[in-house]
């Protein structure tokens, strides 16, 4: 049994699939990614942290935060702003993936 909304944690694993996992703790609600480079663009990359925060199903029930670096063109990264709608676009993404699994599970 998991410590936080299996929901929320189900969904958060499924929107985040195509980022490499880095660390997952179902007990406390924390999902970490690794780095992803959309091929794309292979100047930027992002990772991001999910803290899943309430055993209910509910709006407030977690928070998503991302980061993200911009190449130097010499092998290293530089820390970047993100824009606070790419985080909200991530957590809305998350509570409609969780809200289709927890209507599927009812029918």
């Amino acid at each position: 049994m998991i410590g936080v909304n299996s929901y929320l944690w189900r969904a958060t694993l499924d929107t985040l699939a195509f980022m490499p996992l880095q660390s997952a703790d179902p007990y406390g609600g924390v999902v970490n990614t690794d780095w992803y480079v959309d091929p794309q663009r292979p100047t930027e990359r992002f990772k991001a942290t999910v803290y899943i925060l309430d055993g209910r199903l509910r709006a407030d029930g977690l928070t998503v935060t991302i980061f993200k670096e911009i190449s130097n063109g010499q092998g290293g990264w530089t820390p970047s702003p993100v824009a606070d709608q790419t985080s909200i676009d991530i957590e809305n993404a998350i509570l409609t993936r969780a809200r289709e699994l927890r209507l599927s599970n009812l029918r």
